[in-house]
């Protein structure tokens, strides 16, 4: 599917300055790849992007140039270099909310042995920051940097349950796409689902997001007036849990927003 780049006029007019449009494109190739499953030819990039194929080689081979941007084996295909992942691992190593949140998450999988996640709302999509992986064998990870639907991650509905509907409704695309066939995808149950997570005080992703995991979630409310933009989830797979774990687990999970908000 072809991608509008024509963002420009539209930052123009909001911000009073003038944009770049060569810097503009070689940050929407990059944000490109690193959406992109598998490696993206001159071709693909070139269509989707709507950008003309010679401009399209002349991005690509200066990216390549500088280490943002490397050839796959075939030499027809390329991906994010390792200049990308030095960017990402220095935001997540200066990140204030990371900062604060590590320890506390340490402790957290120490006491547990369970997965504990610390991810970031951008637009309608998580962001994983931060994960301190379970000692145990059987466990499903994501690593920093991977992004989710908000709607199928209790993580997204922590945030989104401390947000009124209509700034929900603003932020969801038109289509809520399904991740396994637990994952709600009509808006109004989504709604009902939200009203009792804030109710209860935190967020259940029911196989939502990934078959035979189950995750608590809550929002980190630094008490500035803000929206949180930030959650903190136990992942676990179903077989390791019972009512009492359940419940010591979100227990854990409250008293450590506690701890880092605090």
């Amino acid at each position: 599917m072809r991608q509008s780049t024509t963002t420009g006029a539209e930052t123009a007019e909001a911000t009073g300055v003038r944009t770049v449009k060569s810097a503009e494109r070689a940050i929407v190739v990059l944000e490109y790849l690193s959406a992109a499953e598998e490696p993206r030819s001159l071709r693909d990039v070139a269509y989707d992007l709507g950008i003309p194929r010679a401009s399209a080689y002349a991005l690509l081979m200066t990216l390549v140039q500088r280490g943002w941007v490397e050839p796959d084996m075939t030499g027809s295909g390329y991906r994010l270099g390792i200049r990308a992942l030095r960017v990402g691992a220095s935001y997540v190593e200066h990140d204030d909310v990371v900062q604060r949140a590590h320890r506390v998450m340490d402790e957290m999988s120490q006491e547990w042995g369970e997965t504990v996640h610390l991810a970031r709302l951008d637009a309608h999509e998580i962001v994983y920051l931060a994960t301190c992986i379970s000692r145990h064998s059987l466990a499903v990870v994501s690593r920093p940097g991977r992004r989710l639907p908000c709607w199928a991650t209790g993580l997204g509905k922590a945030l989104l349950a401390h947000r009124p509907w209509e700034d929900v409704g603003a932020l969801l695309p038109e289509t809520l796409t399904a991740r396994t066939a637990h994952t709600v995808t009509d808006p109004e149950a989504l709604r009902t689902e939200l009203a009792s997570v804030k109710e209860r005080g935190y967020a259940v992703d029911e196989q939502e997001s990934t078959i035979g995991l189950r995750c608590f979630a809550v929002a980190l409310d630094f008490g500035d007036g803000a929206a949180p933009k930030e959650a903190l989830s136990f992942s676990i797979p179903i077989v390791r849990l019972d009512p009492e774990r359940e419940r010591k687990l979100v227990a854990a999970l409250l008293d450590a927003r506690e701890r880092i908000v605090g």
